[in-house]
C-alpha cells in the first residue's frame, strides 16, 4: 500500500509516517518512481508505535524496544521491561516536579490572595 493508504487506514499523518521511516521505526520498499510501499503488517506497526508514543516514550526509546518486537526473545523481553521501568522513574521524577512546581504556584496563588485582601481594605477605609 502506499504512504496515503497507511495514512489513512492508521489514522497517522504522512508526514508522521516519514518520520517514522527517518527515526528507522518503520519500513519501505520504493517503486522506480520513488514511491513509498508498505506492506499489511505496517498498519499494526504503526498503532503499536502510536501507543508508545502516547505512553509518553520518546523516538529514541521506542528504537531501543523494538527488538523485543521484532526478535522476540526473553533476553529481548527483558531488556525492554528494564528500559520501560527506567521510563516510569523518569516519569515519577518529573511527575513530583510538577507536583512541586504546583504547590510553589499555589502559594504565590495564597499570597495574591492575601495581598488583594489587603487592598481592598485599604480602598473601603
Amino acid at each position: 500500500m502506499r504512504i496515503g493508504e497507511l495514512a489513512a487506514r492508521s489514522g497517522v499523518s504522512v508526514r508522521s509516517l516519514r518520520y517514522y521511516e527517518e527515526q528507522d521505526l518503520l519500513f519501505s520498499t520504493r517503486s522506480a518512481s520513488g514511491q513509498r510501499h508498505y506492506t499489511e503488517d505496517a498498519v499494526e506497526r504503526v498503532t503499536f508505535l502510536q501507543r508508545m508514543y502516547a505512553a509518553g516514550l520518546s523516538s529514541r526509546t521506542i528504537a531501543e524496544l523494538l527488538p523485543c518486537v521484532d526478535s522476540p526473545s526473553e533476553e529481548a523481553s527483558d531488556a525492554a521491561l528494564e528500559r520501560m521501568a527506567e521510563e516510569r522513574d523518569r516519569l515519577d521524577e518529573h511527575i513530583a516536579e510538577l507536583v512541586r512546581t504546583r504547590e510553589s504556584l499555589d502559594v504565590l496563588m495564597a499570597t495574591n490572595r492575601a495581598h488583594r485582601k489587603t487592598l481592598r481594605s485599604a480602598t473601603t477605609v
